[in-house]
């Protein structure tokens, strides 16, 4: 969707609206509180009073826009450049580009983020999965580097066509790289029998026994360089997004910038839909108070 369509699509309050109401009631209004089909437009408040119990319902409740004070015009466009841009958008740039404060913007992103890591929970990876750990922190001078650092842990896992090609990708902030964190994340994101390939570290030692086919090699790039090729890439290209985007993330919110690059990396053969699908996402992912994304 160019821009010029987005703004005749949904350049009105009204226009964005009439969307959350066919995206909660696709066969038509439904009372929350009696079920009565039939409603009243209370348009100056934006709510749809039931003519039976004379309930008010809001499109916005119980969704990442609910209780917002910003416009829906702005959030749409907020979703539309955040799904437009491969790299994501800073809430600098959002900022300037909306009309917002730093802080509007930088919620904004946030929950836009929680609806793309709602969505992908949805997901399983299956087949041939490579799996590793990688460690992420904010920009600083020195410091350690690879197992022993300070920054932050990360299970990281793709999954591959039978042509060894990179399908869809997953990761989790954890606080160690242990047995049973290693075990917790298949669990949560790998269907039962897939092949599990990891290099020799001991914390994947229990992987056949939930499961799994474990697959395991010690790294070798030099004699073994399509052993985990895939998935170093993608451990580089997300290090690249972050840097370069968001200029180093520390533990706090690094779980939702994970998120969204999985979210577009999953994607990345329907760019054309892309903001049509990450729409949908925010329109039906569950709300996130404001005490939860900076917490």
């Amino acid at each position: 969707m160019t821009l010029l369509e987005f703004q005749t699509k949904y350049g009105t309050e009204e226009q964005c609206r009439q969307y959350l109401f066919e995206t909660r009631w696709p066969d038509g209004f439904n009372c929350p509180r009696c079920n009565h089909g039939e409603c009243f437009n209370v348009a100056s408040r934006g709510l749809y009073q039931c003519k039976a119990c004379r309930y008010q319902a809001s499109v916005t409740a119980g969704t990442i826009f609910d209780k917002t004070r910003t416009p829906l015009v702005k959030w749409f466009l907020a979703i539309y450049l955040s799904a437009e841009d491969k790299r994501g958008i800073s809430a600098l740039a959002l900022k300037s580009k909306i009309g917002v404060a730093y802080f509007t913007a930088w919620t904004m992103l946030q929950k836009i983020r929680h609806a793309m890591g709602e969505r992908e929970e949805s997901h399983y990876l299956s087949g041939v999965v490579e799996m590793d750990e990688a460690f992420f922190g904010a920009p600083c001078e020195g410091g350690k580097r690879g197992r022993g650092t300070d920054k932050t842990p990360v299970l990281v896992s793709v999954s591959l066509s039978p042509e060894e090609k990179p399908r869809m990708a997953r990761m989790k902030v954890v606080d160690t790289v242990d047995g049973k964190a290693v075990e917790n994340f298949l669990c949560d994101h790998v269907l039962k029998g897939s092949e599990i390939r990891t290099d020799g570290l001991n914390n994947y030692n229990g992987v056949p026994d939930i499961g799994y086919f474990h697959n395991r090699k010690i790294y070798d790039p030099k004699n073994q360089p399509e052993h985990l090729h895939w998935l170093h890439i993608i451990i580089s290209n997300v290090k690249s997004f972050i840097d370069g985007t968001y200029h180093g993330l520390d533990k706090k919110h690094l779980q939702r910038y994970l998120d969204e690059f999985c979210y577009r990396f999953n994607r990345r053969w329907s760019e054309n839909t892309l903001f049509a699908k990450l729409l949908f996402a925010c329109a039906i992912a569950p709300k996130i108070t404001y005490a939860e994304v900076v917490r």
